[in-house]
């Protein structure tokens, strides 16, 4: 029974990171018109992000299936606490408008269970935060520099195209988000395969398999308001720039799957984007907002899942988390984390978020007022 209650919280795992994360992957070539179809657009992510989970995803399943923590130590109860420490923040976070990224929330989940069983590869997590650090800046410096000598120098502003070669331009922009989306499969299908591999549910063929269609699903039937909103905050880039935009992405998130790295792809689209702005317009297109946000999800992603693991983990143990120093460490650690993310929220959208809880809250309390009344009666 639990190995099936862990399998299918596996599964909307998976279905929410093709919602959230993969089908945002063709926002660029739906927001700028190239495909004027939203349902085209999920169809096309969704075969995308099953080939590449399928073709290009084994070296991050490995990855986290093995690479931080001994599989050993992925019993079934403890895989679903990691399952859960990832879902649970990512459904509270979409709750109150923050963006988690699935990938860093995951590995915050094994982290967090891995330091509470006494089993973690520094090393290989040294190397994953490096390259969540660098994935935004090298998209940052690769689009920046491409879009000052393609759109910026006087020599290459061309005057408009005409039909024959915007329709080329719109081709090459629909295989750019097809591409993203590919890479966006193999480095995310891992998110929610990877604990259930380490703990002997799956091989990494079959783990692929399942999650790579429960993903696909996420994008088809639940991705439609990631695109329409994505979409919508991207129509000013030009084909060009949106085209510079995938393709730079998806290598970059391609690139790290291959060598097993799981990668925020929300944070390399963010980055390569501001890098866009950056060589066309200059400073001035700088949004520190923007920044701030891109902070925000790389303090908060990881660090509530690292928590929520480690004590659940504890808790599942009977273990007594108090008695050990390193409880302390990371609770003052994720307090400050915490507070200096919330610090960087705009405070609108923060009060707005407040705002919306305390609706649904008011409206809950109803529903159970409502049903509560004939039995006190």
């Amino acid at each position: 029974m639990l190995e099936i209650i862990t399998i299918g919280i596996a599964l909307l795992f998976a279905a929410n990171i093709g919602a959230s994360g993969s089908a945002a992957a063709m926002g660029e070539a739906y927001g700028s018109g190239a495909i004027k179809r939203r349902m085209v657009a999920q169809a096309l992510v969704a075969v995308a992000v099953l080939a590449g989970g399928l073709l290009a995803g084994g070296a991050v399943v490995r990855t986290l299936g093995t690479g931080l923590v001994d599989p050993s130590h992925f019993t079934m109860s403890l895989t679903l606490v990691v399952l859960l420490s990832a879902t649970v923040p990512l459904a509270i976070a979409n709750l109150v408008g923050i963006p988690l990224s699935t990938s860093e929330v995951t590995v915050g989940a094994i982290v967090g269970m891995g330091a509470a069983v006494g089993s973690l590869a520094i090393g290989h997590l040294g190397v994953i935060l490096l390259g969540w650090m660098l994935l935004p800046l090298a998209a940052f410096a690769i689009t920046s520099a491409a879009s000052f000598l393609l759109f910026r120098l006087p020599a290459n502003r061309q005057p408009k195209s005409g039909p024959l070669a915007k329709g080329l331009l719109t081709a090459i922009m629909i295989a750019g988000g097809v591409y993203t989306a590919f890479a966006a499969g193999a480095n995310n299908v891992a998110n929610a395969v990877g604990p259930l591999v380490a703990a002997g549910v799956f091989t990494v063929s079959s783990g692929l398999v399942v999650g790579g269609v429960a993903v696909a699903l996420g994008a088809l039937l639940l991705g439609g308001r990631t695109l329409e909103t994505n979409g919508k905050r991207i129509t000013h880039l030009s084909l060009g720039a949106g085209i510079l935009v995938t393709f730079t992405v998806g290598t970059l998130v391609l690139l790290a799957s291959i060598v097993g790295l799981p990668a925020p792809l929300t944070q390399g689209t963010t980055g390569a984007i501001m890098g866009v702005g950056f060589g066309i317009a200059g400073r001035k297109a700088m949004s520190k907002q923007v920044v701030r946000d891109i902070g925000t999800v790389w303090l908060l992603s990881p660090t509530i899942s690292l928590l929520m693991s480690y004590l659940l983990v504890n808790l599942v143990t009977g273990d007594n988390a108090l008695s050990r120093p390193l409880t302390y460490v990371l609770l003052s650690s994720g307090l400050m984390v915490t507070a200096g993310a919330l610090l960087l929220i705009n405070r609108p959208r923060l009060k707005h978020s407040l705002m919306l809880i305390r609706k649904r809250a008011v409206t809950v309390k109803r529903i159970v007022t409502a049903l509560m009344s004939p039995l006190v009666s």
